[in-house]
């Protein structure tokens, strides 16, 4: 049974977060389950790959229902004006409970480290750069690059910045910040409402 322990362990260590004092919690908290509760957690992670699917657009994820773009991306109530660029998945999820911002969405997939020589491998920043290309002949006009304020997420605001600066001055496309309201070490993932409300409103 302890290696069953230790491989199940070592699979929770992957999410993020999570280190083996925490990881072992989860194994011993599923062992207290009945089978019930296990068969059904099961169903369900097996199911998530088959029924969540990944926006080819925005590249958020989304239940796909034989669809390849999510709702946001193919909805026409979508301001086509603006385009959000946010780390993650979660960062959707902070931004849509705050009911103001009303434009297109593009997750990054990570930050960039302050040493890093294949920066490619860790952001999207081709798909980035082909996004906001195909987005500038449909009517964009502003991108706000929303990431943590930490020294990886300055570093990853830099980093896009330089990436898409070509086509920004190319169309008269303006690059802004979220404004007050975030403090330095901040993540987007954590903050309530009436914070990323204020740091759109204030946006520069």
């Amino acid at each position: 049974m302890k290696d069953d322990i230790d491989r199940l362990s070592k699979l929770f260590l992957e999410f993020p977060g999570i280190g083996e004092r925490q990881s072992r919690r989860f194994v011993y908290a599923l062992l207290s389950k009945n089978q019930e509760y296990i068969d059904s957690l099961s169903e369900n992670i097996k199911k998530l790959k088959q029924r969540i699917a990944q926006c080819r657009s925005c590249y958020r994820y989304f239940p796909a229902d034989g669809y390849d773009e999510c709702p946001e991306c193919t909805s026409p109530e979508t301001d086509k004006s603006l385009l959000l660029v946010i780390e993650k998945d979660s960062d959707f999820e902070a931004v849509r409970r705050s009911k103001l911002y009303k434009g297109h969405y593009f997750v990054l997939g990570g930050l960039v480290p302050i040493v890093e020589k294949s920066t490619p491998d860790k952001v999207r920043i081709n798909e980035l750069v082909s996004q906001v290309k195909k987005q500038a002949q449909n009517g964009l006009k502003e991108i706000i690059i929303a990431l943590s304020l930490t020294p990886q997420g300055e570093n990853t605001d830099r980093y896009v910045r330089e990436s898409i600066e070509p086509i920004v001055a190319q169309n008269g496309i303006k690059v802004s910040n979220l404004g007050r309201g975030f403090s330095t070490g901040s993540e987007l993932e954590y903050s309530d409402q009436d914070t990323i409300k204020n740091a759109l409103e204030n946006r520069k």
